[in-house]
């Protein structure tokens, strides 16, 4: 049988994995450790807690792929089926592993307890199989070499199963299959559309792909930012980040004001890094968003350092009570309009004596539209050291996409301010006046 070589299958085994309320998380680990050996990942599945299925999968992944990866299913319960389920496919006998029983004995003795007789399951080996500690839980690891193939059976939770994978890629994956090194570069842009980023990038691409060291290229779409994947394979690994660094160089160079980073920082990341680096403080007035950009800038670890507070003012009374816009402004322009969100930023900088301020006031649906304001409209300014700049956007989709694109283009708009770039957006409807 001749099978593919450098690649390999994960499958997740849970039946909660199947449900809305978990994800799969082990998965995206696994796959960046193989693709830092220069190992691809074919396919990745989630398999319930069912005997025959769980088989039936092991038995096309192994029919495909030399290398197979397991997370999941070696609790000590009757539905952790994975090791019997390995064993079975295989054709090899499970006996129990004395040294593996006493150190599931000592773990609950630790802890001045009875080890249940269901934990006598995690003891069980598949012959020949090399066993992985678990300093972390009861259920140990499993290596087995089958001929061609190789079978990582690891636990489900994820602070078992990394220290884990790291051991067994040391050990057995990498020595074996690991070859060519693969290397990665992710950029992010904001303001722009799908179809604009692959016009403006493409010209590049066919250059990329028949030079010595072709790049391979995967543009990710999302709410605002795009990002743009490059990958190289290579067994000298300076020379594949020196074809990154050149693509990297060429890209940003057609993105000079549209690059929000080259190392994979969030535009959250980026903006709170500008902040830090200047010293500068921010303030948040927020209508449409309900607060929902200061929750992104929280997101990040350390923004205290420089957010300092977020008024949320839905109702015009809020705008004038909270943060001083003018009655007369709002009936001559109407709450969503460039010249109140100017004057919410403007307003709660003077207040929190911030250095950056923004302002958000729109219609975020799915009522509330007229012709000459539809649903989507959204004023955004921020106020700053160099004036005040204001942009009206024009976003579709429904409420929550209204609210993330919103949210997501002020933060844009002031990393934007704080380089000294125009916010010439793809989805403003017009210039500033």
């Amino acid at each position: 049988m001749s099978l593919p070589a450098r690649t390999a299958a994960i499958i997740a085994v849970g039946s909660e994995l199947l449900t809305a309320s978990r994800t799969d998380t082990n998965s995206l680990q696994i796959t960046g450790a193989l693709n830092a050996a220069g190992i691809e990942v074919a396919f990745k599945a989630i398999v319930g807690d069912d005997r025959d299925e769980l088989g039936a999968m092991c038995r096309q992944a192994m029919a495909r792929v030399p290398l197979v990866i397991f997370t999941g299913g070696l609790g000590p319960t009757d539905d952790d089926l994975t090791r019997e389920v390995v064993a079975e496919v295989l054709g090899l006998a499970l006996h129990e592993d004395a040294a593996v029983m006493a150190a599931i004995r000592a773990r609950f003795e630790a802890r001045g307890l009875r080890m249940p007789e269901a934990n006598r399951r995690q003891a069980a080996v598949p012959a020949g199989a090399h066993v992985l500690a678990n300093p972390n839980g009861t259920a140990p690891g499993l290596w087995i070499s089958a001929g061609d193939h190789g079978l990582l059976l690891m636990p489900g939770p994820p602070r078992e199963m990394r220290p884990m994978l790291a051991h067994a890629m040391e050990a057995w994956v990498t020595p074996r299959w690991g070859g060519q090194r693969l290397r990665r570069r992710e950029l992010r842009i904001a303001g722009r559309t799908e179809s604009r980023v692959e016009e403006i990038a493409q010209p590049l691409y066919s250059t990329w792909v028949s030079s010595p060291l072709p790049i391979e290229t995967t543009i990710l779409a999302g709410p605002g930012v795009i990002e743009l994947h490059l990958s190289v394979r290579s067994p000298d690994e300076a020379a594949a980040d020196q074809v990154l660094a050149d693509a990297v160089a060429a890209l940003s160079a057609r993105f000079p004001d549209d690059l929000v980073s080259d190392d994979g920082r969030s535009l959250e990341q980026v903006v709170g890094d500008d902040l830090r680096a200047r010293g500068y403080r921010i303030a948040f007035a927020e209508s449409c968003t309900g607060g929902l950009a200061t929750s992104r800038l929280t997101d990040v670890p350390g923004s205290s350092a420089y957010l300092d507070r977020s008024v949320v003012a839905y109702s015009n009374e809020s705008k004038i009570d909270l943060l001083g816009v003018g009655e007369d402004l709002l009936r001559a322009h109407g709450a969503v309009s460039e010249p109140v969100a100017a004057a919410m930023a403007e307003g709660v900088r003077a207040r929190a004596g911030v250095e950056i301020a923004v302002g958000i006031t729109g219609i975020a649906g799915p009522g509330g539209g007229t012709p000459e304001k539809p649903v989507g409209t959204v004023a955004i300014a921020v106020a700053g050291p160099a004036g005040t700049v204001v942009r009206t956007c024009r976003f579709v989709g429904g409420r929550g996409l209204i609210k993330t694109f919103a949210a997501g283009t002020a933060i844009d708009m002031v990393r934007r301010y704080l380089r000294g770039a125009a916010p010439d957006l793809d989805w403003a409807a017009r210039p500033s006046k």
